[in-house]
C-alpha cells in the first residue's frame, strides 16, 4: 500500500514537472519572439539604415563572445546533453540562468538554430535539482532528468511521441522503458505540451510551424521516391561537409572566444543581408517559401538551402549555439520546393521525401524523424517519408566527414563529482 502511495504521488510529481517545463519553454519563446519582433520589426520600421542586418548581427556577435567569456560556452549542443544525461542520469544546475541567456542571445540577433539545445540544457538542470531534492524517491529520481528533457523536446517541437522516441532511439536498437517508466515519460511530456498549447490559446499565440496539406498525386509519381530521397541525402552529405569544415577551425580557434563570435555575427549579418530567408530558425518562414516557390524560383531555393546549412554550421561553431533540427527542416523544404519545380511532381510529396531523407541522414534515427516531422507533413505521407528516413539511416555518413563530438562539459559547468 506504501509502495502504491509513493508511485502514485511520484506520478503527480512528474505532472507537475510537465506542467513547470511546458511554462518555461512558453515564456522563453514568448520572450524570444518579442525580442525578435523589437529588432527585426520595430526598430526597422522606425530607421531606414541601409545596413541595419550587417550591424545587428555584427554587434550581437560581440555581445556573444563578450558573454561567454565571461559565463562559459554554453549551451551544449543537444546531442552532447542528451548524451551526458544518458551517461550520468544528471546535468548541472549551477547556472542555469546563465545557460538560459546564453542560449536566448543567439536567436535574438537572428542566428540561424533552433531553441532546443538551450532549453533542454536548462530543463536538464532544473530537473537535477528537482531529483536531488525528491530524497524519498531515489530510485525514480535517477530518470527524472531525462524525462524532463524528453518533455522539453516533445513540446518545442509539439510532437509528444517524438520527444519520447527520440532520446532513446540509436543507430544500432531501440529500447523501450519498462511500463511504470512509459507512463511517468508520456505524463510529463503530455502535461508539459497541454499547458503550451493552453498557454498559446489564452494568448492568441501562434503554434509554430505551418502543416502542409497532400492530395494524393498519380501512383507512378511515387517512384520519384527513390531519387528524391538522393537528393534529400545529398542534402545530408553537405551538412556534414560544412559542419567538418567549420568544426575545423573553430578547433584551431578555440581560445579566441570574443573573435569567433564576432566572426560568426559578421558572416550571419553578411549572409542575411543579400539572403534574409537564410536567418532565423527557418520554423516561421516555412510558409513564405511554400507560398512563395514559384516566385523565389528553384536556382534561388537551393542557393538559399546550401547557404543556410553552412550558415547554421558557422553558427553553432562560432559560439551562436543552438539546435539544428529546424534550419535543416527549412533547408529539406527549399531543396523539395526546387525539386517540385524541375520534376513536375507535387510540392508536398517533394518537400516531405527529401526533407525526411535530409533529416534522417543528420538524425540516424529514422523513427524519430518521422514522428519529428508530422508537425509539418500529413499522415497520409507516413509510408513514403518511412522509405526515405530508413534509406538515409542505412546510407552511411564517410569517416571522413564526422567530427568528434564534445561529450565533456566546460570547465565553468562541470560538476563537482
Amino acid at each position: 500500500m506504501k509502495s502504491l502511495k509513493n508511485n502514485a504521488l511520484f506520478v503527480i510529481y512528474t505532472a507537475i514537472l510537465g506542467v513547470i517545463v511546458g511554462v518555461i519553454v512558453w515564456s522563453f519563446l514568448k520572450v524570444m519572439n518579442y525580442g525578435i519582433e523589437f529588432l527585426w520589426d520595430f526598430v526597422p520600421s522606425k530607421t531606414s539604415f541601409p545596413f541595419y542586418t550587417l550591424c545587428v548581427c555584427t554587434a550581437g556577435g560581440l555581445l556573444v563572445g563578450l558573454w561567454k567569456k565571461k559565463a562559459g560556452d554554453y549551451p551544449q549542443e543537444l546531442q552532447t546533453v542528451l548524451g551526458r544525461v544518458k551517461k550520468t542520469g544528471r546535468y548541472s544546475y549551477e547556472n542555469v540562468f546563465s545557460i538560459m541567456l546564453s542560449a536566448l542571445l543567439p536567436l535574438l540577433i537572428g542566428a540561424s538554430i533552433g531553441p532546443e539545445a538551450g532549453l533542454t540544457g536548462v530543463i536538464a538542470g532544473l530537473c537535477t535539482w528537482v531529483g536531488d531534492k525528491l530524497k524519498r524517491y531515489k530510485k525514480e529520481t535517477d530518470e527524472l532528468t531525462a524525462i524532463g528533457m524528453s518533455a522539453t523536446l516533445g513540446t518545442v517541437f509539439r510532437s509528444p511521441m517524438f520527444g519520447f522516441i527520440e532520446p532513446i532511439e540509436s543507430e544500432k536498437e531501440t529500447t523501450l522503458p519498462k511500463t511504470s517508466k512509459i507512463v511517468l515519460y508520456l505524463t510529463a511530456i503530455l502535461s508539459s505540451l497541454g499547458v503550451f498549447l493552453l498557454l498559446n490559446k489564452l494568448t492568441g499565440t501562434s503554434t509554430g510551424m505551418e502543416s502542409l496539406k497532400f492530395d494524393g498525386i498519380p501512383v507512378e509519381q511515387y517512384l520519384y521516391a527513390l531519387p528524391l530521397s538522393l537528393v534529400g541525402i545529398a542534402g545530408g552529405y553537405l551538412f556534414f561537409l560544412f559542419k567538418k569544415l567549420t568544426f575545423t577551425i573553430e578547433k584551431k580557434l578555440k581560445r579566441f572566444v570574443i573573435v569567433r563570435a564576432l566572426s560568426g555575427g559578421l558572416l550571419l549579418g553578411l549572409c542575411g543581408t543579400f539572403l534574409p530567408l537564410t536567418m532565423f530558425s527557418g520554423e516561421h518562414q516555412i510558409g513564405i517559401v511554400t507560398a512563395q516557390a514559384e516566385a523565389i524560383g528553384a536556382v534561388m531555393l537551393l542557393t538559399i538551402a546550401a547557404a543556410k546549412l553552412l550558415l547554421t554550421n558557422i553558427c553553432i561553431d562560432s559560439g551562436l549555439k543552438g539546435g539544428h533540427f529546424f534550419p535543416v527542416i527549412f533547408c529539406g523544404i527549399c531543396i523539395g520546393c526546387a525539386m517540385s519545380s524541375f520534376t513536375g511532381v507535387d510540392m508536398v510529396f517533394c518537400c516531405a521525401v527529401v526533407t525526411t531523407a535530409l533529416v534522417g541522414h543528420t538524425l540516424k534515427k529514422p523513427l524519430a524523424t518521422v514522428l519529428l516531422l508530422m508537425i509539418v507533413f500529413p499522415i497520409n505521407l507516413i509510408p513514403v517519408m518511412l522509405f526515405a528516413a530508413a534509406a538515409a539511416t542505412l546510407i552511411p555518413t564517410p569517416e571522413l566527414l564526422l567530427t568528434e563530438p564534445d561529450e565533456k562539459m566546460p570547465a565553468e559547468i562541470s560538476e563537482k563529482e
